[in-house]
């Protein structure tokens, strides 16, 4: 075998060449990770609820872009929550997803014993490190536009609400749409009931009943079961989070959507090229980031308001307007 020697120049020039290369190299960012990503969700609820179903469907997005792959659990307790999470991170996991909300120790406190995973949670609270993300569905701004066509629709000026329970995340959007009312319509009136329940349909549905039989022509759906009361009664109802007017015919008047894809897109880019970092990523629901919109029926609504409601969402779109933030626990005004 013969060994052949070059001499190599060391002109300015190539000089020059190796340090621009070696400044290059030093400055480019850390290797990205192997896609796909492996990706686990935690649930508390069916995928069905209409909260995590928006984030399973994003996930599965993802998954069919082939941008990772997606295992989950669903309908797990709160005292197995821990449990689960380690299961996952021991696993392998670049990702892990879930809601926080009734776990946030325990759920950070497992968090912080692996490092090298990231965790995404919903969360009434803020970023963690070293790798304990938050988001949450602030979709506000439509739930506002809804009250504004609502506020115009009610005939007796009387408006049922169901929530799940009366915390900062349904607080708000129920007031929203509260002040959306109230500004078009100031003689509206508001009956307010928590079921303390994230998914028990009948139970739901009971309340709403007893809201009709109050005297509400229009029922505010936060949870699964209301628009079933209000399609039996034959009045309409404000849906939250999915569409689910296919389901109801003539019965959902507006929606206020949530799309869970952007932050879900924002946190795998994240993850993939290493550059995640704990941080609040509830700004991607806002409308202006394609997280939140919403949807009227006109058909069943007021031409003159679906008019004003879509004249306000090109306001907020344009910064113009903000819809204030109220996480106070809503009450009944009648």
């Amino acid at each position: 075998m013969t060994i052949r020697k070059t001499t190599l120049a060391w002109t300015r020039r190539a000089f020059l060449g190796l340090a621009l290369a070696a400044t290059a190299l030093a400055g480019a960012p850390a290797e990205a990770k192997d896609k796909p990503l492996k990706v686990a969700a935690i649930y508390t609820v069916p995928v069905e609820q209409q909260w995590v179903g928006r984030i399973h469907e994003a996930l599965k997005a993802a998954e069919e872009r082939g941008d990772v792959t997606y295992v989950y659990s669903e309908n797990v307790a709160n005292t197995d929550y821990e449990r689960v999470m380690r299961e996952y991170a021991e696993g392998g996991m670049d990702l892990v997803i879930g809601e926080a909300f009734a776990v946030e120790r325990a759920a950070r406190n497992v968090a912080s014993e692996y490092p090298g995973t990231a965790f995404l949670m919903g969360s009434s609270f803020g970023p963690a490190k070293p790798n304990f993300a938050v988001f949450d569905n602030w979709i506000h701004e439509p739930s506002y536009l809804t009250g504004m066509i609502a506020g115009k629709a009610t005939k007796s000026n009387v408006i049922g609400m169901v929530g799940g329970y009366a915390i900062p995340e349904v607080n708000r959007l129920m007031n929203a749409f509260m002040e959306g009312a109230t500004a078009v319509n100031p003689d509206v009136k508001f009956l307010v009931t928590f079921i303390n329940s994230w998914y028990d349909p009948p139970k739901a549905k009971e309340a709403a009943f007893a809201m009709v039989d109050k005297g509400a022509d229009i029922l505010y759906a936060e949870r699964f079961g209301v628009s079933d009361a209000a399609k039996e009664r034959g009045i309409l109802a404000i849906g939250n989070v999915i569409d689910t007017s296919a389901d109801y015919p003539g019965t959902i008047l507006s929606s206020a959507l949530w799309n869970m894809q952007p932050t879900i897109d924002k946190v795998i880019e994240a993850v993939a090229t290493d550059s995640f970092e704990p941080a609040d990523y509830g700004q991607y629901s806002f409308m202006s980031y394609g997280g939140g919109s919403f949807v009227v029926d006109e058909s069943l609504a007021d031409a003159a308001s679906v008019k004003a409601a879509r004249e306000k969402e090109k306001e907020i779109l344009d910064g113009l307007f903000r819809v204030n933030v109220n996480d106070a626990e809503p009450k009944s005004t009648m």
